[in-house]
């Protein structure tokens, strides 16, 4: 039998990436199919309409992330840190609250701790779970807002929570699964501070597209096709044919898929994925939220801004200076609520916080509405944990889930 390689990859993100990578390396054909035009999947960095390159996604990385960390090491890739905030903002219906943001984390702090109380002891080894302990098990239909309303907090407290938890999911905490919330922890070591520090104080000097650049240069000897989208994967018993939308037919042993939950719907699979997996990618995980990068007039100070789960950005923070003015970073938990590439729409929103604040240019990509991505970064909704865990472990452990992986 002939096949056109060993192995297809479909998805050009960093996972795609990395399995070219290893795989070329151990002298395994490998072709990775990628529908953009670029690799980098939701990563991407480049030069935009604010007047300097900015990671449109994906931007934050901590040595508390060890295969991150490892690749950073790898690479002798430099760092920078987010710089220290002073002021922050934080919204409780329509009024505004200001301190310094140490004082808006101290009010978080009781209430965040309660709500995580129980992550390391229900996850002792969050990297390795499996099978799912019974009290995972048990908490696996509870939502992150139902274990807010559990706490009966006052209205300061609640919107604090309830804004911070739409920020870390991307997605309304009404649909955000607590054991998510939990395992995440788990892996900051049961210390909610250190896991927001992972999310949002250190980033790559050149980008995040560096640590993807670095990556691909050493899979050298992968068959890479851009602008080439997967529309079907058949295993048959003698491997598995790949067709595209462009006419392409690949003949290949093995199969290897990165693409996002959300759009694996996307490719006709057949026989389809186990472990209950086409229900999640059905109901859709958690993230529906957006990033939008603010060009801002002037010097605005070095703040942060918080409000609750209803409001259009639920946080923002400052990055940068540039030129004279302010670069600043904005997050929302619902795509399509406001237009990210109209800077007095956006501009209204900031000035729910700050009256005065002008906006001088907005940029953003959608990747909740981008069919190539139908989300975020990764986070689960409440029932999802188990199909999830039970097919990574299996990968994990080398187990073939037949010959698509």
């Amino acid at each position: 039998m002939h096949y056109d390689c060993d192995v297809v990859i479909v998805g050009g993100g960093f996972a795609g990436v990395t399995a070219a990578r290893e795989l070329v390396r151990r002298g395994i054909r490998t072709t990775l199919l990628e529908a953009r035009d670029r690799l980098g999947g939701r990563t991407w960095t480049r030069g935009t309409a604010l007047g300097r390159e900015l990671d449109m996604g994906g931007t934050w990385v901590h040595w508390i992330q060890p295969h991150v960390w490892a690749e950073i090491t790898r690479y002798g890739l430099d760092l920078i840190a987010s710089p220290e905030l002073d002021t922050a903002y934080w919204r409780v219906g329509d009024e505004v609250h200001t301190g310094t943001a140490e004082s808006m984390l101290d009010a978080l702090d009781a209430p965040m701790c309660a709500l995580l109380a129980g992550a390391r002891e229900n996850l002792p080894q969050p990297y390795d779970f499996a099978p799912l302990p019974d009290g995972i098990k048990r908490l696996d239909h509870v939502t992150v807002a139902e274990k807010i309303t559990e706490q009966d907090l006052d209205p300061e407290r609640h919107a604090l929570l309830d804004g911070m938890w739409a920020l870390n999911f991307s997605g309304d905490p009404a649909r955000s699964a607590y054991t998510q919330a939990l395992r995440w922890c788990a892996l900051a070591g049961g210390d909610w501070k250190l896991m927001f520090e992972a999310c949002a104080t250190y980033k790559f000097a050149r980008g995040t597209r560096s640590l993807l650049d670095a990556i691909a240069a050493d899979a050298v000897g992968t068959d890479i096709r851009l602008n080439t989208r997967v529309t079907r994967i058949e295993e048959r018993s003698d491997g598995i044919e790949i067709g595209c939308d462009d006419g392409t037919r690949l003949r290949t042993r093995r199969a290897i898929v990165t693409l996002p939950l959300n759009v694996l719907n996307s490719i006709d699979i057949a026989p389809s994925f186990g472990h209950g997996l086409p229900q999640i990618v059905t109901e859709g995980q958690a993230s529906t939220g957006f990033k939008v990068w603010i060009r801002a007039r002037g010097d605005v100070g070095r703040f942060a801004a918080l409000a609750d789960s209803t409001a259009a950005l639920t946080f923002v923070q400052y990055e940068y200076p540039f030129e004279g003015d302010s670069l600043l970073v904005a997050f929302g938990p619902r795509s399509g609520v406001i237009d990210l590439n109209d800077p007095r729409a956006v501009e209204s929103e900031l000035r729910k916080w700050l009256p005065d604040l002008e906006v001088v240019a907005v940029d953003a990509h959608d990747w909740t509405a981008d069919p190539l991505s139908g989300e975020t970064w990764p986070m689960l909704a409440p029932g999802q944990l188990s199909a999830v865990q039970q097919a990574a472990g299996d990968l994990t452990r080398g187990v073939r889930l037949g010959r698509v992986l």
